[in-house]
């Protein structure tokens, strides 16, 4: 039996609804025959809505029953929510798999194998790099963050923007092994500080908080993983000065 759907979204020249594309896309792939329909003006999408007496479009229908907007077409597929609430890990897995691809193959195609030292080394100076752009891109939203944590940036909210500047740059010289008698103990400073931070806000005090590490309104909770990467840039810049 061929399952039927109805939608009612917002197509217009200066305005395609992205949550109405995202919904017949679903209905697509979930086997539904849809019946599409375009509120082509401002005021045809205004005037569907009250007309209706909802508060949104799209409004999805199937098998002539109303089931609502695109987050109630999810919910009704059994589906999390887009974007998915909540804590997630999502962001820095992404970048600490991206930045360990990039270190496989750079060192490949520098060195001809893939030399574990090298790899590690890269992979921890373009982590480092990645997360810094991530700070960098929203200085004040980061800062928020960093300051609810860092022992330091809590008694000097501008070290908060002199860390992201330190991760960033510090990467980068790491990568080429670039005055590294200067920047690795810097680093192996703010990363000390960042680490025993992390662990008197968690795992002493108890406290729920979102890490920073990421940028400004992280979904990545504070704890293991941004521990991880203050231990990470601790042990590459112990690394380099003994190198």
């Amino acid at each position: 039996m061929t399952k039927k759907a109805t939608i009612y979204r917002m197509v217009t020249p200066d305005h395609l609804c992205p949550w109405g594309i995202k919904a017949l896309d679903l209905l697509k792939r979930n086997g539904y025959q849809v019946e599409d329909h375009h509120l082509a003006t401002l005021e045809a999408n205004q005037q569907y809505k009250e007309s209706h007496g909802v508060d949104e479009t799209p409004q999805i229908f199937i098998d002539d029953d109303l089931v609502g907007s695109y987050d109630a077409l999810r919910d009704y597929l059994g589906l999390a929510a887009d974007p998915r609430e909540g804590v997630s890990y999502q962001p820095i897995i992404a970048i600490f798999i991206v930045t360990f691809s990039m270190a496989l193959t750079v060192t490949w195609a520098s060195l001809g194998t893939l030399e574990l030292i090298r790899v590690l080394e890269l992979f921890i100076a373009f982590s480092m790099c990645v997360l810094g752009i991530q700070k960098l891109r929203d200085l004040k939203a980061y800062a928020t963050g960093f300051v609810q944590y860092d022992l330091l940036a809590q008694r000097y909210v501008p070290y908060a923007y002199v860390y992201a500047a330190i991760e960033t740059l510090a990467g980068a010289l790491m990568v080429a092994g670039l005055i590294l008698w200067i920047i690795s103990p810097i680093v192996l400073i703010a990363s000390g500080i960042g680490a025993i931070s992390i662990v008197k806000a968690v795992y002493i005090e108890k406290r729920d908080l979102k890490c920073a590490c990421v940028g400004g309104n992280s979904t990545v909770p504070l704890g293991f993983i941004s521990l991880t990467e203050n231990i990470m840039m601790m042990v590459m810049a112990i690394w380099m000065l003994l190198r």
